[in-house]
């Protein structure tokens, strides 16, 4: 049983030889092969490079094109920093919609027309040519909290929930509208799996992620799902709050960040949902021993068996050593997804 056929298995209830190992590699796997990550980011053949690097030296089962979060702001027009040795930044005093009146003008970018969803497009399609039908393929998006906050400003997104709903609806409507032609001409790619980043809606309580986010949410995954893909949802930190929701999108696979309690994001989100992570990234990951990574990822396997995929609550760090992840790794090909331990 190969990577891809290992995860599509257990995503579809089939049985499967071992646990699926997915865990986010972005600044590390450029480091495996001595880029910047500037190029890391703009040029598809770095990332496809990285990516296949640390999937072959560690045993991923799956290679995904996810860089930073301003790939889709860039393309609308926002200021984004690019550096040699650290993420992408969008230049949070100069958002793009700063004037939210600009959003009746602003037109939604062509993912084929040349910008750097483009070169995320091509990184499928070269995975696609590399590796399809032995490792998964995911694309990624931005999800509508990620993204709104990425072209109006964080700060200003926040109060906008309370001063003016009636924009953020037509904020959450413009980015849907983008993230769903750019996940479609990522599965026409090859994407197999398309993966949501949605990290502001952690900040957000459970009434304001009811009323405003889970509604976009829904309707992405739904969307998603219609093409043929599959959808993992990626929401850095603390989402204890709306857990119960979360479990209702029908997300194919939910990541777990580490201040979530497996056991709680077990019993909130349903005995069938899939859920992957959520060792902690720099104390246990970076910081810890290849025994503190085998102990931590068991407990993590207990609380969420059988539905449960490996991986840390957020990316591996740049500097975690490789004994680590090859400890995280090891777990995973000794275990069943029913035999935790």
């Amino acid at each position: 049983m190969n990577g891809r056929e290992r995860i599509l298995a257990l995503l579809e209830g089939r049985p499967v030889d071992r646990l699926p190992f997915m865990p986010i590699t972005m600044q590390f796997a450029c480091d495996q092969i001595g880029a910047r990550y500037r190029d890391y980011c703009t040029d598809y053949r770095v990332l496809v490079e990285g990516q296949l690097r640390t999937a072959e030296r560690f045993g991923f089962d799956y290679v995904n094109t996810m860089s930073d979060p301003a790939r889709e702001a860039a393309d609308c027009g926002a200021a984004v920093e690019y550096f040699d040795d650290q993420p992408v930044a969008l230049v949070e005093d100069q958002a793009l919609l700063a004037d939210k009146t600009r959003l009746a003008h602003l037109k939604i970018p062509d993912p084929l027309g040349g910008g750097r969803m483009t070169n995320g497009i091509r990184a499928l399609a070269l995975y696609k040519e590399k590796v399809a039908g032995q490792l998964l393929i995911e694309g990624w998006i931005e999800g509508p909290c990620a993204e709104a906050a990425d072209l109006r400003g964080i700060n200003a997104l926040m109060l906008d929930f309370y001063d003016d709903p009636a924009f953020v609806r037509d904020l959450f409507e413009f980015v849907l509208e983008m993230e769903l032609r750019f996940a479609r001409a990522q599965v026409q790619a090859g994407a197999e799996s398309i993966g949501i980043g949605d990290a502001a809606a952690s900040l957000v309580g459970p009434q304001i992620y009811q009323e405003f986010v889970w509604p976009y949410e829904k309707r992405m995954v739904d969307a998603i799902h219609a093409v043929g893909a599959k959808v993992r949802l990626h929401i850095c930190g603390n989402i204890r709050r709306i857990l119960e929701g979360i479990g209702r999108l029908g997300c194919d696979i939910v990541d777990v960040d580490s201040m979530v309690p497996m056991a709680e994001a077990r019993q909130k989100t349903g005995p069938d949902q899939v859920l992957l992570g959520n060792l902690n990234p720099v104390t246990v990951m970076r910081n810890g021993t290849p025994e503190l990574v085998t102990q931590a990822v068991a407990e993590c396997h207990r609380q969420a068996a059988p539905r449960y995929i490996v991986g840390a609550g957020c990316e591996i760090p740049r500097d975690t050593p490789p004994e680590n992840l090859h400890a995280l790794g090891r777990y995973a090909f000794t275990h069943r997804p029913d035999a935790p331990g």
